[in-house]
């Protein structure tokens, strides 16, 4: 029937479709597209969807774009909304699919409409439990000519993948289990036969990727032996040679060589393989000269292959060497560093095996290959040539490559290590130690300037500089026959910035080295100290860095020379930028920490002191915020001084340090309490407080009283959640009953109460929202609490207060916060259980202890619900994917607590989701599945079919602009103690 002006009733229905499409991609204001956004993502959702998208896409006057659009939503249909047709008209969806499909065989530009086509009969073929000869039918349906073969091909491909992502679909484990043995196990040789067929027909099929990618997607289906007994793997190996098929045959080919990492198993398949793949090595250097992208594929190929086999190469290297030398000509051969990359996880994976006793023989006959990919490393670890000469600027502006060339350079750094594994530490570096004297001897007088006073070619210099300090970590303390050498030449090189810094960095490396051969140690610490007058930034950060491992290492070496470093520490802190100043503090602290216990104090004050009076001054001085930013920063100072220098202290005597930070403790709390509104002054004073804490911990105990009111205080007034960082220390360090009696103990728990009532004050005004970070650490600190303290604070009045100030922080979405609450939830709830109660390392008892049991019980039932409609909504619309664990199991600990409530639990929480969202159908069946499960007391079952359905639920029905963001708990918090 025609409407008026020539448009049939069928585009009138879909009209305001197409507007809305139109106006989705043309210059219209914001408001009209997301008017026109919401009402497609209405009719998405709507059951009309169904006949309109089909209408959409049997017109020919549609756009490809609106029928494209019109697919995608048909598969979303038949994935999600199921369930809003008839059981008994699903044959009827599958025949119009297959008809939609066999029309689309052959339409320009046709192809994405196919694949999303192909995906909703798929999906319908998952779901559809009843239609057994599922791929009889759809040859029956498309295999008449040319492209409906490809179109058949396409199907195919994407079947597999749908099945294995199953859970898009409400199908239960049972379920998804049944049909996948039925639609890939069943069917793997009728697809075999029906691939080797359509190979054998078509003369040009090694030209045809869709048979190869089709291949690949059934590999893991049918038995990799049967493929290499057909033509088909002749196909893929001769796609190679077809520009249109050639990255399908490198993925197939690589898929393959993955199905047979069980070498044993795979002997004869691996004995057909290995010819086609050695065949392709002379064909590396034209790639490599001519065609990226082939290099590239190739390089993918026998770096696959060599992963896969490298148990066999093990086994007998003298058979496959040609592949090993094959993965290291690519690597040679990588001009741009473009594809080495590939090469680097197969020379760590075959290093594993070398370096066993078993191997011993294959060590011999590959050690010399592993000697060469040193010098191939060390040639592509060279800086780039300035263009024209421009030696200020190496990659033309373009920061993002000069990251990602350092970043690269360190992972060749790794292989550079697993050469040193195979052919031994001594020889590697000779090998790179030849590289600079051969520099040396070309470019330089007597190894120290060169005649014009230009570093030329300073690049073949620094590479083997920077492999040095990549080997260092394999290179023995005892090494005595190259890096006595080295050490001489080190610290006479030309002068160079990129020379010396990495020159340097080659002297801090090998600090443990030097601290065995103190006669370089005077040479080494002028070379690096002369660095700070360079001018160079990046040089003064090297030798900061190396300061600070010389200190480290060889600090008992410098313990004599005290008052000189005190005297360089004062030249240079005051030019240094933080991160180098950081460096040389944790060096000086090191010196300090080997110092006798008798000389700590002096030693620390003579560091300290003008440290302080500067914190002081700048105090004094702060009025903006980079002024105050200045004070934390400074602070950030005495707290590596607390993190490093912690002596050994015999029982009974003084600890000098705690003598030492109490004389300037009264200066930090005044600072704290003036700054108290400053978040970095408060951060730092927070860190150093808790540093002290776990360095000196109950050594602390004079300073306890003081800092648990400093720590109450500044929270209660800056409502910051360091201070309740802090206070975990606190509760964690002061537990211990051969050190801490009970009054301290009680007195602990105490400050954790008022900490408690300080932030159920907070959250009376503030939403969790507006203070994310502080919710973390108020429920780490907890988790602390019930840890250490679970008689005291479970039976206490407190628990319902934690447990609905929990309930209002489910509603938040960030990663970190959420966590601190799942896991304190789970771990509370596992009191209640005495068979998975943790052990109380303060109170043993606690674990068993009726009265904590029934404290748990009693909020698991009063609770029970909101706990789980908070963390049901949580999972179905706001959790980050990472929670999903955490979450399901604090269900899981609340179903073993409380099993036969839950189920009625979740049916109340499922009647509060938005209309539609959930059939009744579905929600029955979750249901079932649940009272089923707790009937079988399958506790694990309840969390699996959780999880499974909230993702179903939130792909379904949840997107980044959905109006609903979560069920009404009614999670708002109150407090009225």
């Amino acid at each position: 029937m025609s409407a008026p002006n020539g448009v049939t009733t069928a585009e009138q229905a879909f009209a305001p479709v197409l507007v809305a499409l139109t106006t989705m991609q043309s210059n219209v204001d914001a408001a009209q597209k997301q008017q026109a956004h919401e009402y497609l993502e209405q009719f998405q959702k709507s059951p009309e969807a169904w006949t309109t998208t089909h209408a959409i896409l049997q017109s020919q006057a549609a756009s490809i774009e609106s029928r494209l659009f019109a697919a995608t939503t048909l598969k979303g249909k038949v994935t999600y909304d199921i369930h809003q047709l008839p059981r008994e008209s699903l044959t009827s969806l599958r025949d119009s699919l297959l008809n939609l499909l066999f029309s689309y065989r052959d339409t320009p530009q046709g192809r994405p409409i196919r694949t999303q086509l192909s995906v909703s009969l798929a999906s319908l073929a998952l779901q559809m439990t009843s239609w057994k000869d599922v791929v009889d039918v759809v040859v029956l349906a498309l295999n008449h000519d040319a492209a409906g073969s490809l179109a058949l091909l396409e199907f195919l491909t994407v079947l597999p993948e749908e099945v294995t992502e199953g859970r898009k679909v409400s199908l239960t484990e049972e379920e998804l289990d049944i049909r996948t043995k039925e639609l890939l196990d069943d069917n793997a040789d009728k697809v075999l036969s029906l691939l080797a067929q359509y190979a054998q027909s078509t003369p040009d099929a090694a030209a045809q990727p869709a048979l190869i990618r089709c291949l690949t997607s059934w590999l893991r289906e049918i038995s990799i032996a049967r493929v290499v007994s057909t033509p088909l793997i002749d196909i893929a190996t001769a796609a190679l040679n077809n520009e249109p098929s050639f990255e399908a045959a490198v993925e197939c080919l690589c898929a393959i060589f993955r199905e047979t990492r069980d070498v044993d198993e795979c002997a004869e398949v691996i004995k057909v393989l290995y010819p086609r793949v050695i065949s392709l090595q002379p064909k590396i250097e034209a790639a490599a000269q001519s065609d990226p992208d082939v290099f590239k594929g190739f390089t993918r190929i026998f770096a696959e292959a060599g992963e896969a086999w490298v148990v066999l190469i093990a086994r007998q290297p003298v058979e496959f060497r040609k592949l090993v030398e094959a993965i290291r000509e690519c690597a040679a051969r990588d001009a741009e560093r473009d594809v080495i990359h590939l090469t680097f996880n197969f020379w760590y994976e075959l290093k594993n095996y070398l370096v066993l006793e078993k191997y011993i023989e294959a060590r011999v006959q590959l050690a010399d290959i592993y000697s060469s990919l040193v010098d191939v490393m060390v040639q592509h670890l060279q800086y780039p040539r300035g263009e024209g000469g421009n030696e200020e600027d190496l990659f033309d502006g373009d920061r993002e490559q000069e990251e990602k060339f350092r970043e690269f350079r360190h992972s060749m750094g790794d292989v550079l290590k697993d050469s040193c594994e195979v052919v031994g530490a001594t020889d590697c570096l000779s090998k790179v130690f030849a590289r600079v004297q051969a520099w040396l001897q070309t470019y330089s007088i007597n190894g120290t300037r060169t005649p014009t006073g230009e570093v030329v070619n300073w690049q073949e210099l620094e590479a083997p500089l920077f492999s040095m300090r990549a080997m260092g970590r394999m290179v023995p303390a005892d090494e005595n026959q190259v890096l006595p050498q080295i050490m001489q030449v080190l610290v006479r090189l030309p002068e160079h910035e990129k020379v010396r810094f990495a020159a340097t960095l080659v002297l801090g490396r090998y600090t443990e080295w030097t601290s065995r051969h103190p006669e370089y140690l005077e040479s080494q610490l002028n070379y690096i100290t002369n660095g700070f007058s360079t001018g160079s930034k990046e040089v003064t950060k090297a030798a900061a860095m190396a300061l600070k491992f010389f200190c480290q290492d060889c600090g008992k070496l410098l313990t004599n020379h005290v008052a000189q470093l005190h005297q360089f520490y004062e030249h240079v802190s005051g030019s240094l930028l933080l991160p180098s100043l950081y460096d040389i503090t944790d060096g000086v602290a090191h010196v300090i920490a080997a110092q006798p216990l008798e000389g700590i104090y002096d030693t620390l004050k003579l560091f300290c002191q003008p440290i302080v009076e500067r914190l002081m001054a700048k105090a004094d001085r702060a009025h903006d915020d980079a002024s105050k930013c200045e004070v934390a920063d400074y602070v950030h100072l005495l707290t590596i001084f607390v993190q490093v220098v912690k002596p050994n202290i015999p029982a009974g005597q003084p600890n000098p340090m705690i003598t030492y930070w109490t004389e300037i403790f009264p200066i930090l709390t005044k600072i704290l309490e003036t700054f108290v509104d400053c978040l970095p002054i408060c951060e730092r004073i927070s860190r150093c407080f808790r540093s002290m804490l776990i360095s000196y911990r109950t050594d602390m105990l004079p300073l306890l009283p003081t800092l648990a009111e400093k720590l109450v205080y500044c929270f209660e007034k800056s409502q910051q959640g360091c201070f309740l960082w802090v206070s975990g220390a606190v509760v964690r360090e002061f537990v211990d009953d051969d050190l801490v009696d009970e009054g301290t103990r009680q007195a602990v728990y105490s400050f954790l109460e008022r900490q408690c009532l300080g932030m159920f004050r907070i959250l009376n005004g503030k939403r969790p929202e507006e203070m994310p970070d502080v919710i973390e650490d108020f429920f780490r600190l907890l988790t602390d609490g019930i840890m250490f303290h679970p008689q005291r604070l479970i039976t206490s009045s407190l628990l319902q207060p934690i447990f609905e100030a929990g309930l209002t922080s489910l509603n938040l979405e960030k990663f970190e916060p959420l966590i601190a609450v799942l896991h304190f939830y789970r771990d509370l709830l596992m009191y209640g259980d005495q068979n998975h109660a943790p052990t109380s390392i303060s109170d043993p008892a606690a674990s068993t202890s009726p009265e904590v049991q029934q404290a748990i019980l009693n909020i698991a039932l009063s609770q029970g619900e909101n706990l789980t409609k908070a963390v049901t909504s949580g999972l179905m619309y706001s959790f980050p994917r990472d929670c999903v664990p955490d979450a399901s199991g604090v269900i899981l600990a609340l179903v073993q607590l409380v099993p036969d409530r839950f189920a009625e639990w979740m049916r109340n929480t499922l009647e509060l989701l938005p209309p539609g969202s959930v059939s009744p159908q579905e929600a029955q069946k979750v249901l079932k599945s649940f009272e089923d499960a707790i009937a079988q007391r399958d506790f694990k079952k309840v969390r699996y079919t959780l999880q499974d359905f909230t993702s179903w639920y939130r792909r379904k029905n949840v997107t980044p602009r959905s109006a609903v963001t979560g069920l009404d708990t009614n999670s708002r918090f109150r407090f009225s103690g």
